[in-house]
């Protein structure tokens, strides 16, 4: 967050550097609120960047086996331009390289979600997605897995059949 603020910084005073020099050639023809207009124009075009880059930024920082299952979009009336390209905030990615099947248990598959969001730290968690009833239990302290690959104390959550994770985690 610290880095982003200088580089907002840097990006008001470039921008205002440029355009005092484009006025200084110009032997002073423009007018004065120019410079500082400029100032806050690459302020904000900066922040606007930083904002609609930060999927793509953070995604490139996964390693191979890491999928993006789904996004979150929003609508900001205090940032007019996300009603005409949404900006995306949030999401979720399943890591494929901690993929586990049970041999007795071949429509299940447990794996490691991420959630990852603008300004919040990344989250893991261990998931078993039932491919077969469209179903998924998180790995929580007292679930516990027995012999034959059936979770104990397991709460399972009835999904979509068309849920974006559940069909990235079963390969569908």
């Amino acid at each position: 967050m610290l880095l982003e603020f200088i580089a907002i910084i840097a990006a008001g005073f470039g921008l205002a550097g440029i355009v005092l020099s484009i006025n200084i050639a110009l032997r002073r023809r423009l007018p004065q609120w120019i410079v500082p207009a400029a100032a806050g124009a690459g302020m904000l075009l900066m922040a606007i960047w930083l904002e609609y880059s930060w999927l793509d930024r953070t995604t490139a920082t996964f390693p191979d086996g890491v999928e993006v299952a789904s996004t979150n979009q929003v609508r900001s009336w205090y940032r007019p331009w996300t009603y005409v390209v949404p900006l995306t905030n949030r999401l979720i990615a399943v890591d494929h390289r901690f993929d586990r099947r049970h041999a007795d248990v071949p429509g299940q598959v447990l794996t490691r979600v991420i959630l990852a969001g603008r300004w919040e730290p990344m989250r893991q968690y261990g998931v078993v997605f039932d491919c077969n009833l469209d179903r998924r239990a998180d790995l929580l302290d007292e679930v516990e897995l027995d012999h034959g690959g059936q979770l104990k104390n397991a709460n399972w959550v009835r999904l979509s059949a068309d849920d974006p994770v559940m069909q990235a985690a079963c390969g569908r």
